[in-house]
């Protein structure tokens, strides 16, 4: 069984995740802390919890899900893990960064490139990778079908969705991906977005506006 546990980080208000398992192998997803003090809250549920780091993974490469990639690539010397339309993102980051006021350390090159169909594995547990571009072009979604939750970064929020206006964002791609990414999902299905509160499947295809 796949635990989940956020934190929220940075002036975005970014959700992080550590996703584990009863073998103690754990991911880290979407990585964004800036501070001292977050990228120790990380390491101190880590240590508490006997945690061994064997992942970074981003569901998409914009600056805030990324702040803390390099220190914890350091800190653990694990493969990071994105998709590779992605990359022309990851490479501007730290200009990105300085647009909002980050000063980015330059985050690691990816070492593996998530794709559609190749499931990401880590302890005994499997997460299917869905590739839901819009928000980016790269972007992805984790979704395990036996615990019936979805990671699923900016794409889709509670009673909202991910924003079209950056870099190789596009609407109409957005709207189709989610439609026929995510809607399709079990109603239960709890979805872990990139900011914001948990939401279900079944109340974003109810009620989120945009989807309507």
């Amino acid at each position: 069984m796949i635990k989940v546990r956020k934190f929220v980080f940075n002036p975005f208000q970014e959700n992080s995740f550590l996703l584990y398992d009863e073998t103690g192998k754990c991911i880290l997803v979407d990585m964004g802390s800036y501070t001292v003090d977050e990228k120790k809250e990380v390491l101190y549920f880590i240590e508490n919890n006997r945690l061994e780091p064997v992942m970074i993974v981003n569901t998409h490469c914009h600056v805030d899900h990324l702040l803390g990639n390099s220190f914890f690539k350091n800190k653990f010397k694990v493969n990071t893990a994105a998709h590779k339309d992605d990359r022309f993102i990851l490479e501007n980051a730290v200009e990105h960064g300085q647009v909002f006021g980050f000063e980015v350390e330059e985050p690691p090159e990816t070492d593996i490139y998530l794709e559609e169909g190749k499931d990401l594995l880590f302890g005994n547990s499997s997460l299917e990778v869905l590739h839901v571009p819009g928000h980016s072009p790269g972007s992805v979604a984790l979704y395990s079908s036996d615990d019936n939750f979805i990671i699923a970064g900016d794409v889709l929020f509670k009673g909202s969705i991910g924003r079209t206006d950056l870099p190789g964002g596009n609407y109409d791609t957005l709207i189709s991906t989610i439609k026929e990414k995510l809607l399709t999902l079990p109603p239960q299905c709890v979805v872990y977005c990139g900011h914001g509160p948990e939401t279900t499947i079944g109340e974003e295809k109810e009620n989120n506006p945009f989807l309507s």
